[in-house]
């Protein structure tokens, strides 16, 4: 029997969401829980996998259109189950050209057969989309080689992305398979002069800044701090670390773990404004800011007080990738108390960040870098050394946190960083 595709409920909160790309098209067959179409909603941005193998025999909702949730938005046929008539096909969704699969090797010269069948072979074996297996035939990549971080190990594009980064792919394909035009082709939304919509991600960003400055008064305050120890540390560690317990050691947990403590210090900041109340939190659920190609998700760490120097890096790592690859919850991205953005990862000396309601407060890392700095001994010495420094800001909410209370705690995170003494397993 047909099995009906359905717009899920994200969360209990959810009531409709936007298809924002059909991964398949009308004909194609489909694995059960192989991503079949990528949906956004007001919290997270997802890819939903197939309820059922067959054929997808038809697509009812195009891509852009918002519905509520449990609407019918395609249809699975078992396979060799009759195709619906072609008076009933939905509006076919918009596949760009990037997607399109190629002809079945037999149809293809005999030297593209022999060219690059790892790839090829891989493509039908891995778990992976169409788009990744194209990727993978355009630079000859043998897709057993790129480890999946998607559902059930499925490959998705930042996986192969990443490998190609790394320069671990093969040489690439002869002229034969690569000889036709094959560089992306920008996007209309690319090309300047013209109007395009919004994506629903971009709607939500927008709405939710300006409420955010419209709620909130916000006030910032910076402070430049010495993290030569920490960087010192990382280098001499970071290698040890990855070898014992399997995670790149980032910069990233070391500043979490210090507004923690800070937050502890002074719980005010930790807080949020309830109506003519405030809510003291018990715990510190940080909110991790993580840049995207198609917006901005903050997804959040709970209860991370409770968490050590690995469990946090472990988190926030966990955090990352499955918020590039769509892999987040609903949840996963609510009840946060403190927020964390990073926007030196870019360059960027220090930022003036927008809080993220419903928190009081948020702070902004800016870049590492090397600066001559007066530095005083144990006797009152000065001397002029490279060390390396960061610029951190604070935004806060002017309505709950005081400049002094804001400027304490922003002393004692600074403090908590120039003097790093924790273990980092």
């Amino acid at each position: 029997m047909p099995t009906e595709i359905v717009m899920p409920q994200m969360g209990e909160s959810i009531v409709e969401g936007t298809i924002t790309k059909w991964l398949k098209k009308p004909g194609d067959k489909v694995q059960r829980d192989e991503p079949l179409f990528e949906i956004s909603t007001d919290k997270v941005d997802a890819e939903i996998p197939s309820p059922a193998s067959g054929v997808l025999q038809d697509i009812k909702v195009a891509e852009g259109t918002t519905v509520q949730v449990n609407t019918v938005v395609g249809i699975i046929s078992a396979d060799g189950e009759p195709a619906a008539a072609p008076a009933k096909a939905a509006p076919p969704a918009p596949a760009a050209p990037e997607k399109k699969e190629p002809p079945p090797p037999k149809a293809q010269p005999a030297t593209v057969q022999e060219s690059a069948p790892a790839a090829h072979e891989e493509g039908e074996h891995a778990r992976s989309s169409p788009l990744v297996r194209k990727i993978a035939r355009e630079h000859n990549v043998n897709l057993s080689q790129v480890q999946g971080t998607g559902l059930g190990g499925r490959i998705t594009k930042q996986d192969i992305m990443a490998f190609l980064e790394r320069g671990q792919a093969a040489a690439p394909a002869p002229t034969a398979v690569t000889a036709p035009a094959q560089a992306p082709v920008p996007a209309p939304a690319a090309i300047p002069g013209d109007l395009v919509a919004m994506t629903q991600m971009r709607k939500i960003i927008a709405q939710r800044m300006v409420e955010s400055r419209r709620t909130s008064a916000h006030v910032h305050c910076m402070f430049e701090v010495d993290v030569s120890r920490i960087v010192s540390l990382r280098n001499r560690t970071k290698a040890v670390f990855e070898q014992r317990h399997g995670a790149r050691l980032t910069f990233m947990p070391f500043f979490v773990r210090a507004a923690i403590i800070a937050l502890q210090q002074f719980p005010i900041v930790n807080a949020s404004i309830e109506g003519e109340s405030i809510r003291y939190h018990r715990h510190v659920n940080m909110g991790i800011a993580v840049a995207l190609d198609w917006g901005l998700i903050v997804p959040v760490l709970k209860n991370a007080d409770e968490l050590n120097f690995l469990g946090l890096q472990r988190g926030i790592t966990d955090l990352g990738e499955r918020a590039r690859s769509k892999k987040l919850k609903p949840e996963e991205v609510e009840g946060s108390t403190f927020t964390i953005t990073n926007p030196g990862q870019f360059g960027a000396v220090f930022g003036l960040p927008i809080i993220n309601q419903p928190n009081s407060a948020i702070m902004g890392v800016g870049g590492i870098s090397k600066v001559p700095l007066v530095v005083t001994d144990a006797d009152g010495n000065d001397s002029i050394a490279i060390r390396s420094v960061v610029h951190l800001t604070l935004g806060y909410d002017h309505r709950l946190v005081d400049g002094a209370v804001a400027d304490q705690f922003m002393a004692l995170v600074k403090k908590n960083l120039e003097s790093w003494s924790e273990e980092i397993g």
